[in-house]
């Protein structure tokens, strides 16, 4: 299944309180029963002005539709092609 990484542009996403990252947490993840197991959330990075999300969907017009209905910007959407890590050099 295709992994894509979100860039969500939030304009000081690092000063988001525990709550307040919680609540948006929560909002996602009943978008995400709405669509079914076929979406998946693996996990997010909140920076200063932006939150990059990494997801598992079959397609980006199903990640573009979570954002839609959780009202959440999805600035870019980038499917990822390979990974790779400090074993890669070995």
């Amino acid at each position: 299944m295709p992994k894509f990484i979100i860039e969500r542009d939030i304009p000081e996403a690092g000063k988001l309180s525990g709550a307040e990252l919680q609540a948006i947490s929560q909002k996602s993840c009943g978008v995400l029963n709405q669509l079914g197991p076929q979406v998946q959330w693996v996990q997010s990075f909140v920076t200063a002005d932006r939150i990059y999300c990494e997801y598992i969907a079959p397609n980006e017009e199903l990640v573009r539709e979570h954002a839609r209905l959780g009202g959440f910007p999805a600035n870019r959407i980038s499917q990822v092609t390979s990974i790779i890590d400090p074993t890669t050099a070995e």
